[in-house]
């Protein structure tokens, strides 16, 4: 760990893969405990690996991969929301289709690329050692864009992911707000791809809120929580790759989930701990 310390004294690019993460738990903070409340994180899954098919697409015509990414992570979550909303059977099966799909044509766009050069294992596992500075800069964008709107919206997205009904009764517009609330579960994967790449952000997305959900039952605690836990464990994940020179997007991933299950063990002894006890 002391080397770790030094190295980031010493290293810009440490302390960029450092602001990355922090920037990452910031939109894992604010939307991830929406995800573990309504149960979508099937939903998030199909959303996060369209989004290949969006990178690819802009690789080949020339774009940034990033803008692609959001452009594919919205399309991707109005068409999942509507799939949502108006199958009522067989959901499960057209969203992984569109799961699957998604990946392949980002895959098949990505061959294609002349003079192709872009690590596909970048995309899919992360590379947070490399996050340049204007792409800290649109993380950061990202960030702000979606505290403003659950800051405004709140209330809204509370009664829709406890209560559709309830919140249907107030008058409110449970599709409308259901459809945002999937696109910014969208814009916070777009936030979190560089950090710990396609195939395991819903690890990254739904592991800190879940841990917090274990010890607080609102949903502000949650976000508090998960936010300070998702900086401590994208800290933590990239001091602990450091020396031994692993890949730093699954160290990251690999520590979220040994703390959530000393969570889940300490939570359940905790409750048991405080369960009345029938008379003797």
């Amino acid at each position: 760990m002391g080397e770790f310390i030094v190295a980031v004294a010493e290293q810009p690019f440490l302390r960029q893969a450092l602001l990355a993460g922090l920037l990452a738990s910031i939109g894992c903070g604010l939307i991830g405990p929406f995800v573990v409340v309504k149960r979508i994180a099937f939903l998030a899954g199909g959303i996060a690996h369209s989004v290949l098919g969006g990178m690819g697409a802009a690789l080949y015509f020339g774009f940034d991969p990033l803008l692609g990414a959001l452009a594919a992570a919205v399309i991707s979550a109005l068409l999942i929301g509507w799939v949502r909303l108006t199958w009522h059977t067989g959901e499960d099966t057209a969203i992984g289709a569109l799961w699957a799909i998604g990946m392949a044509v980002g895959i098949l766009f990505i061959a294609q690329t002349p003079g192709y050069t872009t690590d596909l294992m970048s995309f899919l596992f992360g590379n947070i050692l490399l996050v340049p500075t204007r792409e800290l800069w649109f993380m950061g964008f990202l960030d702000l864009a979606l505290l403003v709107v659950v800051a405004l919206l709140y209330r809204h997205f509370i009664a829709v992911a406890f209560d559709e009904d309830f919140a249907r009764l107030r008058g409110l517009p449970v599709a409308a707000l259901y459809l945002l609330l999937l696109v910014l579960v969208a814009l916070t994967v777009v936030l979190m791809i560089q950090v710990v790449g396609l195939i395991l952000v819903i690890a990254l997305l739904t592991l800190p809120a879940a841990m917090a959900g274990q010890w607080t039952h609102s949903i502000t605690g949650m976000m508090v929580a998960a936010t300070l836990l998702g900086a401590a464990i994208t800290s933590g994940g990239l001091a602990l790759s450091y020396a031994p020179d692993l890949p730093p997007g699954p160290t990251i991933i690999l520590l979220a989930g040994a703390l959530y299950l000393v969570s889940a063990l300490t939570a359940g002894v905790a409750r048991r701990a405080r369960a009345p006890r029938p008379d003797a």
